[in-house]
């Protein structure tokens, strides 16, 4: 389910858009209706509210001035240690190492 906070691209007549983040989400005076305060990322940056039922914010498609629109919720992908040519290692073909994680937040208490 799809919920405040959460990244999500937005498709236009099936091809992606642009990216946003739902900044709120509040019912609206009809039922099942609710009205959700997208922040595009784009440039320049934009908020936009968009009044939708609960299956178009969970990925329906739904038309927005006749056109077919989608909202798909992004999901990061599962993090993964990546191996990298070793070029430091005598240029020796089939050689790799493991490339090592670096956290920015620890990186900027420093």
């Amino acid at each position: 389910m799809t919920k405040e906070n959460d990244l999500v691209l937005i498709h236009l007549e099936d091809n992606p858009l642009v990216f946003a983040r739902i900044e709120n989400i509040q019912p609206d005076s009809k039922r099942g209706w609710f009205h959700v305060k997208l922040f595009m990322l784009q440039i320049p940056t934009q908020v936009v509210t968009w009044i939708l039922r609960d299956v178009y914010i969970n990925g329906e498609e739904f038309t927005m001035g006749g056109k077919k629109m989608r909202i798909e919720k992004v999901v990061c992908p599962e993090t993964q240690e990546q191996t990298i040519d070793s070029e430091q290692n005598d240029n020796a073909p089939g050689k790799t190492k493991t490339a090592k994680v670096i956290s920015i937040s620890d990186a900027k208490k420093k």
